[in-house]
C-alpha cells in the first residue's frame, strides 16, 4: 500500500509539468502564427542581444573624442560614420541600446508598482478608498503625460534618473485604472468566495488569489509601454530635459545631430533607426499578445 501512494506521489509532478506543457502548446502555435507576436519577438530579441553584449561588439570607445576623425561618411572602419567630436556612432548606438532598455525597465518597475499596489486597493476596498485613489488618477490624467514629465522634470532638474522618475509618475494612473477595472470583474468570483470562507485574509486574497488572475492585460500594456517609455525619454532628452552629454543616450544624439543632418546625415539618422527598432519590436509584440489574449479575436478566426 506504502509502495503504491509513493508511486502515485511521485508521479503527480511529472503529470503537472506534462499537462502544463500540453495546455501550454495552443498558445505557442497561435503565437507563432501571428504575424505581429512573431514579428516583435524577433526585432527585440536583436536588439536584446546587441545590449547585453554591447561592449564585445563596439569597435571603439562610445565616449572617446578623436577631432581628426570628424564627420566621417559610413565606411568599413565607422560603420555608422563619426559625429562632430569624431565619436565613433555605431559604439555610441550601440551602447545607447542598454541605456533605453534600462529607462523602459525602471519607468516600468516604478509606475508599475504604484499603479498595480493602489489598483488592486481601489477596486477591492472600494468606498472612500476608491473614491480618493480614482479622484487622484483623474488629476494626473487631466494633463498631457508628456507635458506633465516635461514639467516634473523642470522643477527636478534635467537627468536621465529625473526624466524616469517624471515619466513613472506621469504614467501610474493608467495602471491603477486598468487593474481596478480587473479587481472589480473578479473579486466576487466563486474562487475568491470560497478563499474568504475558509478565513484568508485580504492581503492574502489580492496577492494569491484576485491579482493573479488580472495579469493578462497588464502584460500586455507593460510591454506596449516599455516602448513607449524609450520613446518618451528620448524625447526628453531631445528637449534637453533628459539624458545629459556625453551620455551615449539615442534621443540625446538626435538633438546634437539635428544641425548637421543636411550635411552629415548620419549622425541623427541611426539613433533614430533604433529608436524605431525598439520601440516597433515592443510595440509588435504588445499588439500580438493582446491578440492572442483576446477570445473574440479568436473566435472569429484569425489564428
Amino acid at each position: 500500500m506504502r509502495k503504491e501512494i509513493g508511486q502515485e506521489a511521485s508521479m503527480a509532478p511529472s503529470q503537472e509539468v506534462s499537462g502544463g506543457i500540453r495546455k501550454a502548446r495552443p498558445f505557442w502555435k497561435r503565437a507563432f502564427r501571428n504575424v505581429g507576436a512573431v514579428l516583435g519577438i524577433a526585432l527585440l530579441a536583436l536588439v536584446t542581444l546587441v545590449g547585453i553584449f554591447a561592449p564585445q561588439i563596439s569597435p571603439y570607445d562610445p565616449l572617446a573624442i578623436d577631432m581628426s576623425q570628424k564627420f566621417q561618411p559610413p565606411s568599413g572602419q565607422h560603420l555608422f560614420g563619426t559625429d562632430e567630436l569624431g565619436r565613433d556612432m555605431f559604439s555610441r548606438v550601440v551602447m545607447g541600446t542598454r541605456i533605453s532598455f534600462q529607462v523602459a525597465g525602471e519607468v516600468l518597475v516604478i509606475a508599475g508598482t504604484i499603479g498595480i499596489f493602489l489598483g488592486i486597493l481601489a477596486g477591492y476596498r472600494g468606498g472612500i478608498v476608491d473614491e480618493i485613489i480614482m479622484r487622484a488618477a483623474d488629476i494626473f490624467l487631466a494633463f498631457p503625460s508628456f507635458l506633465l514629465a516635461m514639467a516634473i522634470v523642470a522643477a527636478l532638474g534635467a537627468s536621465i534618473q529625473n526624466a524616469i522618475l517624471a515619466i513613472a509618475i506621469a504614467w501610474w494612473p493608467r495602471y491603477a485604472r486598468l487593474l481596478r477595472g480587473q479587481v472589480l470583474a473578479v473579486k466576487n468570483m466563486p474562487f475568491v468566495d470560497a478563499a474568504r470562507s475558509i478565513g484568508a485574509g485580504d492581503l492574502r486574497v489580492m496577492l494569491r488569489h484576485v491579482l493573479p488572475n488580472c495579469l493578462a492585460p497588464l502584460v500586455v500594456q507593460f510591454t506596449t509601454d516599455a516602448g513607449a517609455a524609450i520613446l518618451s525619454t528620448s524625447a526628453l532628452s531631445f528637449v534637453q530635459l533628459g539624458a545629459r552629454p556625453p551620455m551615449p543616450e539615442w534621443g540625446l544624439m538626435i538633438s546634437q545631430g539635428r544641425n548637421f543632418i543636411v550635411n552629415y546625415w548620419w549622425i541623427p539618422t541611426f539613433p533614430g533607426l533604433a529608436i524605431a527598432l525598439a520601440v516597433g519590436g515592443f510595440m509588435f509584440l504588445g499588439d500580438g499578445l493582446r491578440d492572442l489574449w483576446d477570445p473574440q479575436l479568436r473566435g472569429r478566426g484569425r489564428f
